[in-house]
């Protein structure tokens, strides 16, 4: 349920139907999710208008008729914000701010999702990777910030007077240098995250070397992920109902019944037009679900677009991470506050998916056999392995300890031999070095 605060700042919503590229979700329920952002950032959503298009207007983005239209609703309304449900290019967010008049502002999806994660990113890691990711934003859409000093520029030109590179330059000079000072604070932040992700891999060897497989914790957001780690681990994550409640990550180590320790990690929800920039940005934090060992797909299951959020989930998965050959159990959390039209759905993923575990983690349902799913589901994967690799192999040795629980090494003359417990995943990478499993 979104939330209304009548105090604060008024915004329209403005969703586009393209029939050439249809979203996962349909227009109206976007439209829901993007109203429920725009309350997470402290919006008030006064009204929305939705038009369906074949591509968008080469100007505005909408046609200038519904363009005509929304002016009229925000003036009556007394709107301060209008927000686009996709991806604006800088000159359709300049075209729009013209026509809608100079005291709009108009904004997309990606800027509002960008303001709050920034308002939300609690560690310094975090902050990092938002900030990048609002620099990568602004600074292609630099020139509209200097429209007005274009237009002082123009002036003589506007009279039928040539201007001149003198009127032109202030404006130039400052907008090159604005691109020069961003394209500086990328670069320096850029080299900060890599610091970040060399120390998180420092984390990681050791976490290898252990032998301590890591389930990390996946999803669309508002799934219940901080709730459910929260439930496994009595960590104390900061749980809401709002999208994007919790950014960085968390890591907690658990015991399962079989005494095997595993390391639970969430990570930061996913959303249907997720910006590109920003999956990059979270390149250090997303990692985590790459080296993870079970991935445990939570889906609200009493959500009515759960069948979709599963689908953005799962392209993302496919197409922006490397995480074939991770075995996924899909987790329907919230199954007490299913409604009965939900159930034939529930049944039907229960059916095509191989993995299916039902759970409600507020309610500490379905808990101790989602962990014994998890526990037997990493025991299937491990295999007791001896290889024989040669000295010279030196990062062949090296990879084979960062993978395995090694249970024994014997150092021979050409080579050494090592035992331990391999994820199956990884056997292929030591083809030829093999002596037995």
């Amino acid at each position: 349920m979104v939330s209304i605060d009548r105090n604060a700042p008024k915004a329209f919503l403005i969703g586009v139907e393209l029939i050439s590229s249809p979203g996962l979700l349909d227009v109206e329920s976007s439209l829901y999710e993007l109203s429920m952002l725009a309350d997470t950032a402290g919006l008030h959503v006064v009204g929305q208008a939705v038009q369906k298009l074949k591509h968008p207007d080469p100007a505005t983005y909408i046609r200038s008729g519904k363009v005509e239209e929304v002016r009229m609703w925000i003036e009556e309304l007394s709107v301060e914000y209008v927000i686009v449900d996709d991806e604006l290019s800088p000159r359709h967010q300049r075209e729009l701010e013209k026509a809608l008049g100079e005291n709009i502002h108009v904004m997309d999806r990606t800027a509002l999702i960008l303001d709050i994660f920034a308002a939300h990113a609690r560690t310094r890691e975090g902050a990092l990777q938002v900030e990048l990711a609002q620099y990568e934003y602004r600074l292609p859409r630099l020139t509209r910030q200097w429209t007005h000093l274009a237009r002082q520029a123009g002036g003589g030109a506007a009279r039928g007077g040539s201007g001149g590179v003198g009127l032109r330059g202030p404006g130039e000079t400052q907008l090159e240098t604005d691109r020069r000072i961003i394209g500086q604070k990328i670069s320096r932040l850029k080299k900060q995250i890599e610091a970040v992700r060399s120390h998180r891999e420092r984390h990681r060897e050791q976490r290898r070397h252990s032998g301590i497989p890591v389930v990390a914790l996946v999803g669309y957001t508002n799934a219940g992920k901080s709730t459910l780690l929260n439930a496994l681990s009595e960590a104390d994550v900061y749980v809401a109902d709002q999208l994007f409640a919790t950014l960085d990550p968390t890591t907690r180590r658990i015991i399962l019944e079989s005494g095997r320790e595993v390391l639970v990690s969430d990570t930061v929800g996913f959303i249907q037009k997720l910006p590109h920039n920003l999956i990059a940005a979270f390149r250090a934090t997303l990692e985590e679900i790459e080296e993870a060992s079970v991935l445990l797909h939570i889906v609200d299951s009493s959500h009515p677009n759960a069948y979709e959020h599963i689908q953005v989930v799962e392209n993302m998965l496919d197409n922006d991470l490397s995480v074939s050959g991770v075995p996924v159990i899909l987790v329907l959390n919230k199954s007490d506050l299913a409604p009965e039209e939900t159930h034939d759905l529930l049944d039907r993923l229960v059916v095509t998916h191989p993995l299916v575990q039902v759970i409600s983690a507020k309610a500490g349902a379905g808990l101790e056999d989602l962990l014994v799913a998890v526990d037997t589901l990493l025991a299937e994967q491990e295999i007791l392995v001896t290889v024989h690799i040669p000295y010279a192999q030196s990062r062949t040795i090296a990879r084979f300890y960062d993978v395995s629980n090694v249970q024994n090494t014997v150092n021979y003359e050409a080579f050494i031999e090592i035992t331990g417990h391999l994820n199956r995943r990884y056997l292929s990478e030591f083809e030829g070095f093999v002596v037995n499993v």
